[in-house]
C-alpha cells in the first residue's frame, strides 16, 4: 500500500511492510501526540466499532451503538473498503487525530486510543501486544459476523438496532 497523508498529517494508509510482531512497546513510551504516522496508524485493532451508527440521547448525552455499519466497513475484515477516501464518500465519519481523541467520548471502552489517551494500557488481546491480527475477531471482540450494513436498513429504523455488547 502507498504512504498517504490527510490534511491533519495523519496517514491515511499505511506500508504494507511493518511488522507488528518487531515494535517495541511504542506506546508505553509515547504520548498519542508524540506517535509517528506509523505508529499511530498501527494503533487501531481493526475492531470496526467505530464504523458503527449510534445514536445519542440530545438530553442526556448518552450514546447507544446499533449493530448497523458504514457501507464501506467490510464485513469479512471489519477494515474501510475506502480508508483513503471515506470522509469524501461518508461525510459523517469522524476523522480521529491524536489532538481530537479526547473529544470522541462515544469511542468503545476497548479502543486503542481511548485507552491510551485515558492512561490505560492495551488489553492482552491487541495486535500490538498478542502479535496477531485475527485474535480480536476469534476471541469476539470486534464486529466480525455480528453487525449489518446501513444498506439493508431504513435509517429512521434504526433505534430498533441498539445493541449492548460493545
Amino acid at each position: 500500500m502507498e504512504k498517504q497523508q490527510r490534511k491533519a498529517n495523519i496517514p491515511v494508509s499505511i506500508s504494507a511492510s511493518v511488522s507488528i510482531t518487531t515494535c517495541r512497546s511504542f506506546w508505553k513510551e509515547k504520548t498519542l501526540q508524540r506517535m509517528t504516522r506509523k505508529e499511530w496508524e498501527l494503533l487501531c485493532d481493526g475492531c470496526g466499532k467505530c464504523c458503527l451508527f449510534k445514536l445519542e440521547d440530545k438530553k442526556t448525552g448518552k450514546v447507544r451503538y446499533t449493530n448497523v455499519c458504514c457501507y464501506l466497513l467490510d464485513l469479512g475484515t471489519c477494515r474501510c473498503k475506502s480508508y483513503k477516501k471515506r470522509d469524501l464518500l461518508v461525510s459523517t465519519c469522524a476523522i480521529l487525530t491524536p489532538k481530537r481523541v479526547a473529544q470522541f467520548h462515544w469511542l468503545p471502552r476497548t479502543c486503542a486510543y481511548r485507552l491510551l489517551c485515558e492512561g490505560k494500557d492495551l488489553p492482552p488481546w491487541h495486535h500490538l501486544v498478542c502479535g496477531d491480527r485475527n485474535m480480536i475477531h476469534h476471541l469476539g471482540h470486534s464486529v466480525k459476523a455480528k453487525v449489518i450494513s446501513e444498506k439493508y436498513i431504513p435509517p429512521d429504523h434504526l433505534e430498533s438496532y441498539i445493541v449492548d455488547w460493545i
